[in-house]
């Protein structure tokens, strides 16, 4: 006579082991340890806001008792027509976070591999975790993307590839030729997401080409947002482009409203006003250079300001002045930054490129920090 197997007297529900597994996102801080509001320069967002276009569109966004175009027909017909795609090969995200999650959902699980390059962006390896995949790290060049070295990582395991282009957290850039080799190198059978939530402060001249491969290539998905020069954090919307097959893919298993009656009316407004696009891009670049000077100069005191083609710049610390002492230093000042060791980089900051009020202090506090 066989006995019937009883599971294990548990009191609580029990997560899937590859849930379980999963180091939770962890945003960039407002606050300090003591919860005073401080100067936020930690998480990317656009120091001038949001375009006043926008501002009167997010007043007069509907009714709020009706549900919002689930479709997002209007916002990806003013997408298509700016970026040269056809609506039809637009997918809509609540940020791009959904849409990075939602390429691994529908393309890798449980036995599976995805590949990102090491100090790539902290969402990925939690995107190959949620859906039961392998998240594989490839070595960096220098802290950014190494082409080979990826190439190198793909096994007969690998389904997806991230990169981020310009990457985040460290705002290394790869050009266009080396995407094309990276693509070139890939089975057919493995989507490449080219994460480009930055690509907006890119110059026109150095454009990678990811939008062209998304249009060419069956494997190949290009995500963005609205969250970063348009200023649009707050409304959490995102967009993808590929194949019409990967989109509507995607489109199976996002969210049935997951674009918002605001969100929706605040980034077609948003989109329509290239002009605050333009400045915002200006100030990035001219900030971004004269705070990159700044820290050049203190290079004799071990800092060292890492190439960026992003609206941040990554700092690394190998003088007697560590990234920690740094950050608090900036806290003392008013200022939150982003220290990054859970990242394995605690020997660095990534500060957001702010007013240039603010760079010039923050500059000029880490200057006297380094020389005490």
């Amino acid at each position: 006579m066989t006995t019937q197997h009883i599971p294990p007297p548990t009191d609580r529900p029990r997560p899937k082991p590859w849930i379980a597994a999963i180091d939770a996102y962890v945003p960039g801080k407002s606050t300090g340890d003591d919860g005073k509001a401080l100067i936020k320069l930690s998480a990317n967002e656009n120091p001038l806001g949001t375009s006043a276009a926008a501002r009167v569109a997010r007043a007069d966004a509907g009714d709020q008792a009706r549900y919002p175009d689930p479709d997002s027909v209007a916002l990806r017909t003013a997408l298509g027509r700016l970026h040269g795609i056809a609506p039809a090969r637009i997918v809509m995200g609540t940020g791009s976070d959904e849409l990075l999650h939602l390429a691994g959902q529908a393309f890798a699980g449980p036995g599976d591999q995805v590949v990102y390059v090491r100090y790539g962006f902290s969402v990925y390896p939690i995107a190959a975790r949620r859906c039961g995949a392998e998240p594989v790290v490839a070595p960096d060049a220098d802290y950014g993307t190494d082409v080979d070295a990826l190439l190198a990582a793909v096994t007969p395991a690998t389904r997806v590839v991230f990169v981020a282009n310009p990457n985040n957290p460290t705002g290394s850039y790869a050009d266009r030729n080396a995407l094309a080799r990276l693509h070139a190198g890939l089975r057919r059978d493995i989507l490449l997401v080219i994460d480009q939530a930055y690509a907006e402060y890119v110059p026109a001249s150095d454009d990678d080409g990811a939008l062209d491969l998304a249009a060419t290539a069956s494997n190949v998905l290009v995500t963005r947002t609205f969250s970063k020069i348009y200023g649009l954090a707050g409304e959490r919307v995102g967009w993808a482009t590929g194949d019409a097959a990967l989109v509507d893919m995607l489109n199976r298993i996002r969210g049935p409203f997951n674009l918002s009656l605001s969100g929706q009316a605040t980034a077609l407004a948003a989109l329509g006003d290239q002009h605050f696009v333009a400045q915002s891009r200006d100030h990035n670049s001219r900030e971004r250079a004269r705070f990159v000077a700044a820290i050049t100069a203190l290079g004799n005191h071990g800092l060292r300001a890492l190439p960026s083609q992003a609206n941040f710049v990554l700092i690394e610390f190998s003088g007697t002045l560590t990234a920690e002492a740094a950050y608090r230093g900036l806290i003392a000042q008013g200022f939150i930054t982003r220290w990054l060791p859970g990242q394995g980089l605690p020997h660095c900051l990534r500060v957001t490129i702010g007013t240039a009020e603010q760079m010039d202090t923050i500059a000029a506090t880490l200057s006297r920090l380094a020389r005490a």
